[in-house]
């Protein structure tokens, strides 16, 4: 196990995050797109900003735009569903990243509850409604009709991670090892997603599909062990094979190894939790399954930090950071089940750091995070999800001690986008994942551990237990619906609401509590000296719409 988070590399990164500091005039150094910009103290500050928290709201504004508006294909689908990699005036031949699906997914379900309604094109014409949810209802129905294994197959039901013919609109294989080869990771991501989007549309059949992966994995998982995960990272769905791997040895040689160890199980493991308290499905196979995968991921890569690879374009073996950092994420949303959790969460920290921080922008105040051990770049997703999930832990223990590091490391990320909403990854692509579906999630994620991320004068919904399926803003009311109740609510408001109360029509008043234990109601937490800006923390025991009525 690696030392102790709070004796990491951020000795010597000092300076304050907060929106008063007066800036210094641009640097000459330029940072992807932009030239570096710092406060008084020399520390970063996004490019576009001083204020952070109206910065990563752009960014999000941004990338959204970007992927909103992207032109159709040669094909007529969307750039996203058939690139990996979106390049102006050139086609480029690659086909979809291995989670590109999934991973946009997973942010739009969180900037759904962001924006509602408020989604807006760049030329600023009337809001519009609903584009982000048809956006996830496109891309979740094209997916599922033309990218699963048969039924017939020995894993089937499962999605192919890449379109092997770039231009046919079907998902059919592997980028490296070709037809037939799947993911199995992927796939038990891709089962929790829909879960979210079956929440949020009622659709029975991303529920169905959700199902249909769970079954197929729990069917096929084993208990593993140090070489072999307890589901392969990659296998053919119509043969069963194991894919292979190839390696360099020390003396240069190329050795060929089964490509069956990843430890992104995340996903799965909350697709088999989620089913199991649904009690959808074979909900008996899920819960032997969950067993044997996280007591592997306890016994294995938790003591080893032995994380595998993840991405799909890499023939060989690598640690990444995205397989630790998810982990530590699950870790957190599951303290019941990590006696030791925060000493677990701070080992994944320590390891990250060790391995994969990057010191190049140090004399900024940051330490950017590589991608992997195999491709030791820095990159815009990655440094994001560090940031995110570190201010998450601040927010669960209390100590806030490295916040300002974060930001900056947030700062840094925006780095990345350019003015239109390009978002490219430092010396390489616009990688549709990276710089999209891999990116947003993190600054919502950071938003909702840090509320003071979100700008003063803005009113969003962060977090809910029950997950927002409807949410509507207008200048005078927040109106929205979770999927299930008692549900607690975070929502960021400019001023203290004017009122918050139940209902559809007849709406029955909530009341303001010191504390939210028991029954129904709401708490205001001033986020300001001022007293104006601050969350409300709502409680509420029924699915019915809520409204809260801004002053």
């Amino acid at each position: 196990m690696s030392k102790p988070l709070l004796a990491l590399c951020f000795l010597g990164l000092t300076g304050s995050a907060s929106a008063a500091e007066k800036t210094t005039a641009p640097t000459a150094e330029k940072l992807q797109y932009h030239n570096i910009r710092v406060n008084a103290q020399g520390m970063l500050l996004p490019w576009q900003f001083d204020d952070p928290a109206r910065a990563f709201d752009s960014a999000i504004r941004l990338t959204w735009n970007f992927w909103d508006n992207m032109a159709a294909d040669r094909n007529g689908l969307p750039y996203h569903m058939n690139h990996q990699v979106w390049r102006p005036q050139l086609d480029d031949h690659r086909g979809i990243g291995g989670d590109q699906i999934q991973m946009a997914l997973s942010s739009w379900t969180l900037l759904y509850q962001y924006l509602g309604n408020e989604t807006k094109d760049p030329g600023g014409n009337d809001a519009f409604y609903g584009r982000i949810v048809e956006n996830m209802r496109f891309m979740a129905d094209w997916y599922l009709s033309h990218g699963l294994s048969r039924a017939s197959d020995k894993w089937p039901n499962l999605p192919y991670p890449y379109n092997t013919m770039v231009y046919s609109g079907i998902y059919d294989g592997d980028m490296i090892l070709g037809l037939n080869y799947t993911q199995p990771d992927k796939a038990g991501s891709l089962g929790w997603e829909l879960l979210a989007l079956h929440k949020i549309t009622a659709n029975p059949r991303y529920m169905d599909a959700a199902v249909a992966i769970a079954n197929s994995l729990a069917a096929k998982t084993t208990r593993g062990d140090n070489d072999n995960s307890p589901l392969p990272f990659k296998v053919n769905a119509v043969t069963g094979d194991v894919g292979k791997l190839f390696n360099k040895g020390k003396d240069g040689k190329v050795v060929e190894a089964r490509s069956s160890y990843t430890s992104n199980w995340s996903g799965t493991l909350n697709l088999f939790l989620e089913l199991q308290r649904l009690k959808k499905g074979n909900v008996k196979a899920y819960k032997i399954a969950f067993d044997k995968i996280l007591a592997w991921m306890k016994a294995y890569p938790l003591k080893t930090n032995k994380w595998g690879p993840f991405f799909e374009d890499i023939d060989g073996w690598s640690d990444t950071q995205i397989n630790a950092v998810t982990f530590s994420d699950f870790i957190m949303d599951h303290q019941e089940l990590f006696p030791n959790w925060r000493n677990d969460v701070q080992g994944i920290f320590s390891w990250v750091h060790d391995r994969l921080g990057n010191p190049e922008w140090q004399k900024y105040g940051v330490i950017a995070i590589n991608e992997q051990t195999a491709y030791k770049v820095p990159g815009n997703s990655h440094s994001a999800r560090q940031a995110a999930s570190e201010l998450r832990f601040a927010e669960l223990t209390g100590d806030a001690s490295h916040k300002a590091e974060n930001i900056r490391r947030l700062s840094w990320a925006t780095y990345m986008i350019d003015v239109d909403g390009r978002n490219r990854y430092l010396r390489d692509d616009v990688w549709m994942t990276d710089g999209y579906g891999d990116f947003v999630r993190h600054y919502l994620r950071a938003m909702a551990a840090s509320p003071d991320l979100v700008p003063a004068d803005q009113n969003h919904i962060l977090r809910s237990s029950g997950l927002v399926i409807r949410a509507k803003y207008s200048s005078s009311k927040i109106s929205y619906r979770t999927f299930e109740a008692p549900s607690t609510d975070l929502i960021h408001l400019a001023r203290k609401p004017k009122s918050v109360s139940l209902g559809e029509g007849r709406d029955v008043p909530l009341y303001e509590k010191t504390d939210l234990s028991g029954s129904d109601g709401w708490t205001w937490q001033p986020l300001s000296k001022s007293g104006t800006e601050g969350v409300v923390r709502i409680r509420h025991d029924d699915k019915v719409n809520v409204t809260v009525e801004l002053n």
